[in-house]
């Protein structure tokens, strides 16, 4: 229990620091006096290092040990944690948060890789699940706590509170987890076990689904706010609804997988995901709020039964030795599917809503943007799902 416990927190604080430091960049800019485009960076250096060394971190996991690994992610963040709370200017605290998305990738993805060797084959989708709720905790979880934190300490308190969870996640990690065997000496990243198992087919759609629930994220409010015309704190309240729905589903999800099999898991993720995407499509336009989470309610059960599968299914045949090369590559694809998704999903929805007239934009339009999109997103999720049954059939 102590070492799931471990994982556990390690996965919260990874997600928690990206979405933390969200409600805390008006401030920042306020007290360092710069301009808001400058201070996105404290978010984009945390994303960009997070995707970035993925593949790396899970290859370090490999060459010196996964524990030992996620002990040293652990005290990177926590310093960088540190770090960032006490960064006299913007540059310093750029750099720190650069720091702490490096510790928060071997948070990711080493947690993702300890899985089976800490709990063992029969338990890993339930695990795995467990891991899943705990991300959408901290990026629920992040941007309240933050704001309770800044009213009663100043922004840099949202990133001094990391370091102590950060620190018992250690404790935890080093008193439970076993040390496992013995590292094997990889001279080189080889990729060539990626032709095998059907791989490269899971990690395309772990990117294709990321990229469908950030383009939740980003189309959500304008449909909301624009179309339906709800104040900041409705919409507020309904974008809430997602990140509960994923609370709620994550370990139910994981335990399905043990009971059934990752492949039907899968599939089922996948269907309900694709369901979801043309409800999003069709019944907000017809049933307003209660069409639209409706259609988040059939989406986000849909996104975590995949996530469970998918991810128990790749690390079960993956070779102890490359099992963190691997994690890393789950992390890779699904980071760039969310950067993908706020970018080229945002851009097909922008091209049909004329959102670059924002200050005149129709509420049509931008019904008519979210409907193309989704259909869109329901069409390449039909394809992932093809793809991934015809590579296990």
């Amino acid at each position: 229990m102590g070492a799931l416990s471990a994982l556990a927190l390690s996965m919260l604080l990874a997600s928690m620091g990206t979405s933390i430091a969200n409600i805390a960049l008006p401030a920042i800019a306020l007290d360092m006096s710069q301009p808001v485009a400058a201070v996105q960076w404290v978010v984009t250096a945390y994303l960009l290092s997070l995707t970035v060394m993925a593949i790396a971190v899970g290859h370090l996991g490999d060459r010196f040990g996964l524990r030992p690994m996620l002990l040293f992610g652990l005290l990177l963040f926590s310093a960088a944690s540190l770090a960032c709370g006490f960064a006299p200017n913007l540059g310093l605290l750029v750099a720190a948060r650069v720091v702490q998305g490096i510790g928060a990738s071997f948070l990711m993805t080493i947690t993702i890789a300890l899985v089976r060797e800490t709990v063992g084959a029969k338990r890993a989708g339930t695990a795995m699940g467990l891991l899943g709720t705990m991300s959408a905790i901290g990026t629920a979880a992040g941007p309240s706590l933050g704001g309770v934190l800044i009213s009663l300490a100043g922004w840099r308190s949202v990133f001094l509170v990391l370091a102590p969870l950060a620190l018992l996640a250690f404790v935890l990690a080093t008193g439970f987890l076993r040390s496992g065997t013995n590292p094997v000496s990889l001279a080189k990243l080889d990729f060539a076990f990626l032709r095998h198992g059907g791989l490269l087919p899971r990690l395309a759609a772990n990117l294709c689904v990321a990229a469908v629930m950030m383009a939740t994220l980003v189309i959500g409010p304008f449909f909301l706010g624009i179309t339906l015309g709800l104040g900041p704190a409705a919409v507020g309240f309904v974008m809430s609804v997602g990140p509960i729905i994923s609370m709620v589903s994550g370990v139910p999800s994981g335990r399905l997988v043990d009971q059934w099999s990752a492949r039907q898991v899968s599939t089922l993720g996948l269907a309900a995901m694709v369901a979801g995407a043309f409800a999003l499509a069709w019944l907000p336009h017809s049933f307003g709020v209660a069409g639209y989470l409706a259609a988040i309610a059939v989406l986000t059960p849909g996104y975590q039964l995949f996530q469970a599968a998918n991810n128990t299914a790749v690390m079960a045949g993956i070779p102890e030795q490359r099992r963190g090369t691997v994690s890393g590559m789950l992390g890779f694809s699904r980071n760039l599917g969310l950067m993908l998704g706020a970018l080229l999903v945002s851009a097909i929805f922008a091209s049909r809503s004329a959102t670059d007239r924002l200050h005149h934009i129709a509420p049509e339009d931008v019904a008519d943007g979210m409907q193309y999109t989704f259909l869109a997103a329901g069409c390449i999720l039909i394809c992932m799902l093809w793809l991934t049954r015809r590579r296990q059939g």
